[in-house]
């Protein structure tokens, strides 16, 4: 499977087991509803988040991309995102101040350099203080466009809607946020 450079939509799904926590991202169908499989990953649970590598497969044969912590156990660490071949494509981080009040990130690649945050301001504050599966929206703008924007289903399970209005932004890329939102948001 060629990984497609940007994808417009996309559907990403955390599924916890065990033993692991697992990403699968989907294509949107024709029907709206989830598609085709563009990216795999797991993740073992009670384990530093540093690094995440994408399959196209489930069976976890062909790695896509992936991205990783530049450093250990900081509240802003960054993290690099990388293609098949180890190369760099982007990076994201939290902004750990910004966020104290509503989740803040930043999203750099070789065309988009995006902040991201909560859409409403008072569910992100009544997030901190209610352990509740709240829906959220995070939207990401470069400036005054809106680049992606991602949205948690109201769920047990934590689904997401990923929509990339901008062309420019790598489809591995902003699979990679999406996962990063989940990840670092503690969910």
């Amino acid at each position: 499977m060629s990984t497609p450079s940007h994808v417009p939509g996309f559907f990403m799904t955390q599924k916890l087991t065990l033993m692991v926590n697992r990403y699968e991202i989907r294509a949107i169908g024709a029907d709206g509803q989830p598609g085709d499989l563009l990216a795999f990953a797991e993740q073992k649970r009670m384990t530093f988040k540093e690094q995440v590598t994408f399959y196209a497969d489930l069976a976890k044969t062909q790695p896509v991309f992936s991205f990783k912590a530049r450093q250990k156990l900081d509240l802003g660490a960054e993290y690099d995102v990388f293609d098949e071949r180890g190369e760099a494509i982007g990076y994201f981080r939290k902004d750990f101040k910004a966020s104290l009040l509503r989740s803040t990130f930043h999203l750099n690649g070789p065309y988009v350099n995006a902040v991201g945050q909560e859409r409403s301001k008072a569910i992100a504050i009544i997030r901190r203080f209610v352990d509740f599966p709240f829906t959220f929206h995070f939207d990401f703008l470069d400036g005054e466009n809106l680049v992606m924007s991602v949205d948690r289903q109201f769920s047990l399970r934590d689904r997401y809607t990923v929509h990339v209005p901008y062309q420019g932004l790598d489809f591995r890329l902003a699979a990679a946020m999406a996962v990063g939102l989940d990840a670092l948001m503690g969910r």
